[in-house]
């Protein structure tokens, strides 16, 4: 039976130690903030009173969907615009490197 103890003792001892790491842990921060998942950011656009605005927004799904934690205007471009293409493919161009930058910085 003394084979036996050690081992065992040892398991008990591990799980233990494993036990009091989790809790010490805690819950992450966008748990707290009642999302499921870490956040990620992405680029949206937002049509609105003449104006076509293109943002970074930080997400994260939630239990009731998606939650937004912080957006940022990249570029607002008047919808009657005559270089409206033109100046739309720029602001998108900048957005995706302006989430590949925060993406970097977040992780």
């Amino acid at each position: 039976m003394r084979v036996f103890a050690l081992p065992v003792a040892f398991i008990l001892v591990a799980a233990l130690v494993y036990l009091l790491v989790v809790l010490l842990r805690g819950t992450p921060a966008y748990a707290r903030r009642g999302a499921a998942a870490p956040p990620r950011w992405e680029v949206d656009t937002v049509m609105e009173n003449g104006w076509t605005l293109i943002v970074v927004r930080k997400v994260a799904p939630g239990r009731k969907g998606p939650v937004e934690l912080t957006s940022q205007t990249v570029r607002a471009i008047p919808d009657d615009d005559p270089h409206w293409d033109e100046r739309y493919r720029e602001g998108m161009a900048e957005a995706r490197a302006r989430v590949s930058t925060l993406e970097l910085e977040s992780s």
